[in-house]
């Protein structure tokens, strides 16, 4: 087998992963693209370790490395999503850029701020 049908694939996985990645606004979604670009990379691993021939296979052995790591990845990305559509209401990433829970807006557009005295800044607690 040639080296350039593996090697396309994996390109062709990774390219839809990165436009997932780029162009994706739910948070799962984006999750799901990273485990794609994760699998091209995987693919690419074991394409070069048979056509190199390597004694100690250790394409293979670092495709197991990165498998053990997106599983770990995976995980956490959707406890944290979960954890956020819970407190939100939503997994759009648009919106979850502010996540901040006592977010106040800057000035206002003039740029003085002396005129709001009602303030809801929680104070600092000294410990």
């Amino acid at each position: 087998m040639h080296l350039a049908y593996p090697a396309v694939l994996a390109a062709l996985l990774f390219c839809t992963g990165l436009y997932g990645v780029l162009a994706r606004r739910n948070a799962i979604l984006v999750l799901m693209s990273v485990e794609l670009m994760l699998n091209a990379v995987n693919l690419n691993l074991v394409a070069f370790d048979v056509w190199l021939r390597d004694t100690l296979h250790a394409g293979q052995a670092l495709t197991l490395f990165t498998i053990a790591i997106a599983a770990a990845e995976i995980g956490i990305g959707l406890a944290i999503v979960l954890m956020v559509y819970r407190n939100r209401g939503t997994s759009d990433v648009d919106r979850l850029r502010d996540t901040a829970e006592g977010h106040e807006p800057g000035p206002d557009a003039t740029g003085d701020n002396a005129a709001d005295t009602t303030s809801t800044a929680r104070p600092e607690v000294a410990a």
